[in-house]
């Protein structure tokens, strides 16, 4: 049974980005229009369809993660800096919640915002273009384990960052273009050289924008490039789903160490 400290602690978290709607859900709703008529309605009536799907259709999937990784990531590390530049995270630290319980309720409202975000995506796509989902439950354990991941990432941004500037590098200069390189506007088949593709693997924005888009649509860049030997390339989705998943359990891990020896917390 979770203990009354932490469901205050989850709430507060929540009602930080609940209640300011015009700062939290409103600029990502606005980008990503400007996202679907640009690159989906301009720029995607001018290109053929990619694996088979509508330009704008295929591109749906990566601009999801891209604005619910985003937030989650600048959620937490907003949440734990602004605590520390403000002082009042030692209230925190104070209460009678194991190390554990802080983590995972900053974790926890932070995947909250990404996975808002996310759907409102969903929704502003769907005046687009219309979108399905084939493989619901898997869909829906990514979105949970990617949006926690980063999420678990922002509170180590959130330790680390010396001030308001450092967030905005870390969300925008090291983020962001990683999903852009993650096979969100193109699909890895149509490379023709190997070498792209072992390059292109090396981003692990690749798996989340593959997974979500195979939850999505069906459709697996990971098992048409050879990710897993031939026997078991329909695995790929699966394989992707649980590195994430082991990637997500190690970063809490660390949260969970550094809350412990008082990394960021105490300066």
């Amino acid at each position: 049974m979770l203990s009354v400290g932490f469901r205050a602690l989850f709430r507060r978290e929540v009602l930080r980005f609940v209640r300011r709607p015009k700062n939290t859900f409103m600029p990502p709703a606005i980008t990503n229009v400007l996202y679907f008529a640009v690159f989906g309605v301009i720029l995607g009536g001018r290109i053929d369809e990619i694996a088979g799907y509508p330009y704008i259709l295929f591109i749906v999937p990566g601009l999801i993660v891209l604005g619910a990784i985003s937030n989650a990531f600048e959620n937490a590390s907003f949440s734990i800096f602004h605590g520390r530049w403000n002082e009042y995270i030692h209230e925190t630290l104070t209460s009678p919640l194991s190390y554990a319980e802080m983590v995972v309720a900053y974790v926890g409202a932070s995947a909250v915002r990404g996975l808002v975000v996310g759907i409102i995506i969903a929704v502003v796509g769907r005046l687009f273009v219309p979108i399905g989902i084939e493989h619901g439950l898997f869909l829906i354990a990514t979105m949970a384990v990617i949006t926690s991941l980063f999420a678990g990432l922002g509170i180590v941004g959130g330790l680390v960052a010396r001030d308001f500037d450092d967030l905005t590098v870390m969300n925008q200069f090291i983020l962001r273009p990683l999903v852009f390189f993650g096979a969100v506007f193109y699909s890895l088949e149509t490379f023709e050289q190997g070498w792209q593709v072992t390059l292109s693997l090396l981003n692990p924005m690749v798996y989340m924008v593959d997974s979500v888009r195979y939850g999505l649509l069906g459709h697996s860049d990971l098992i048409g490039v050879g990710v897993l030997p031939a026997p078991y390339a329909d695995f790929a989705p699966l394989f992707a789903l649980g590195v994430l998943t082991t990637a997500t359990a190690a970063v809490l891990a660390i949260d969970v160490y550094l809350f412990k020896i008082g990394y960021g917390l105490t300066d």
